[in-house]
């Protein structure tokens, strides 16, 4: 067949080659930025038309307003004939966040090891919503530490499971629910209920990807000949700690492949929370550490690539 209809099972691989090619241009609009404008103008409805309804429900509202919006609009722009393949490989490539979580994380980390501590305070502060302008340089390192292994699953794993397994429709519909949970998932007064269904949400659409993520990581320690007796002795044990339910997977079983702490004091919006410590405890985060998780994090979502898309090309 010359349909390019018939070669849609090569979407999910060029997709990341696509991703790790040219990561997330700043010139380029990004389909995620405008999801998080329209989900001001939700929360600002819920506000306003729906301020007489529980938070919950309001939220519940939102989220599904913006979910089926999203739904239905990545649709209809992936079945436009012919030009359809082409915008499914850019929905599905703009997706995918691995080039840019690691090249973000590299700046902070190439920043710190300058011996510039406070420009990458500032750089890291637009990755995490942790406070970091009293942060050391060793919490620096873990702080970054601990964001590139759980964005792994968010970012890059999890949305690649998705569009595997339903297309990109069910991609962009994990993508906005991750994007509400990142915006609105927070349990403070303003959030607590108007974000639930967001959140709790998130934490089903993630579960399983998070925990390939945590396997995959294992087979990769492996090839790295990293301590993966250790990480798999003490791992599991660690991940359920966490109050996320998915978080703490990627996170344990990098602390423990690399030897190295995650977890402890952390200050978020000017109070101290004290988060379960992950990994051998007492180990801080060196340069060489940090390069160590980035190649993991890496050559993990690689790996996971291959086998999506030989699984596709077989099924």
């Amino acid at each position: 067949m010359t349909d390019l209809a018939a070669y849609t099972w090569t979407i999910p691989g060029l997709a990341v080659l696509f991703d790790l090619l040219l990561g997330d241009p700043r010139w380029l609009p990004h389909p995620v930025r405008l999801i998080g404008n329209l989900a001001d103008g939700f929360e600002l409805l819920a506000q306003s038309a729906w301020s007489g309804l529980p938070g919950r429900l309001a939220g519940f509202f939102a989220a599904m307003a913006l979910v089926v919006l999203v739904a239905v609009t990545v649709y209809a722009l992936t079945s436009i004939g012919p030009a359809g393949f082409f915008v499914t490989l850019y929905l599905c490539y703009a997706g995918l966040a691995l080039r840019c979580l690691l090249s973000e994380a590299g700046h902070v980390h190439r920043l710190l090891e300058s011996g510039q501590l406070t420009e990458a305070k500032v750089a890291l502060s637009m990755l995490v919503t942790r406070d970091t302008g009293s942060m050391t340089a060793d919490e620096v390192r873990r702080s970054l530490a601990e964001t590139v292994s759980e964005n792994l699953n968010d970012g890059f794993v999890a949305p690649f499971f998705w569009l595997c397994l339903g297309g990109p429709v069910v991609m962009w519909i994990y993508k906005t629910i991750s994007t509400l949970d990142s915006m609105w998932g927070y349990k403070t007064e303003k959030y607590a209920d108007f974000g639930w269904f967001a959140a709790k949400t998130d934490d089903i659409l993630a579960w399983i990807p998070a925990r390939i993520t945590a396997l995959t990581m294992l087979v990769t320690g492996l090839i790295m000949k990293l301590d993966v007796r250790q990480a798999f002795k003490y791992s599991l044990k660690d991940a359920v700690k966490m109050e996320s339910p998915n978080a703490g997977y990627p996170m344990a079983f990098s602390a423990w492949l690399v030897g190295a702490q995650m977890g402890g004091p952390t200050m978020y919006f000017g109070e101290i929370k004290n988060k379960p410590v992950l990994g051998p405890q007492g180990e801080v985060w060196s340069a060489e550490k940090y390069s160590k998780l980035a190649w993991l994090v890496l050559m993990t979502g690689l790996l996971l690539a291959c086998i999506g898309q030989m699984l596709l090309f077989f099924i």
